[in-house]
């Protein structure tokens, strides 16, 4: 069983930046792809970026790329989201995500499905 807790959530004008963490509770993080996702209010939740358990591979959707960057620190058990030149379409609640990958430390998954361990959330507010 993985706890996920996010923090560093809170509300920016438009350009500005924040950088998310997830703390995970795991006894080995790099048996485990990490994943960000948000869900704007009355739209389905969507994939953000994720990276693989080694950290040397990463993907980002498309209205993120070049302003979010998706890291961790396995030593701390911590996946970061640093966001960039943000926008009011930014605006979410924004969830990080584990996959147990044991037997592939560089896989990286775009999928909600394939995750089974998900954080509360942490609100994020972009003002025009």
């Amino acid at each position: 069983q993985v706890q996920l807790v996010e923090s560093g959530g809170g509300q920016v004008q438009a350009g500005g930046s924040l950088r998310l963490s997830c703390a995970a509770s795991a006894r080995t993080f790099s048996n485990y792809a990490m994943g960000w996702f948000r869900q704007a209010p009355g739209k389905e939740r969507e994939f953000v970026a994720t990276i693989s358990g080694s950290g040397d591979n990463t993907y980002y959707a498309d209205s993120v790329k070049g302003r979010f960057t998706i890291s961790r620190d396995n030593a701390k058990n911590t996946v970061y989201l640093q966001m960039t030149s943000l926008k009011p379409e930014d605006t979410a609640i924004y969830y990080c995500a584990a996959e147990w990958n044991y037997y592939d430390k560089h896989i990286v998954r775009t999928n909600q499905n394939a995750y089974g361990y998900w954080g509360q959330g942490t609100q994020v507010t972009v003002s025009s």
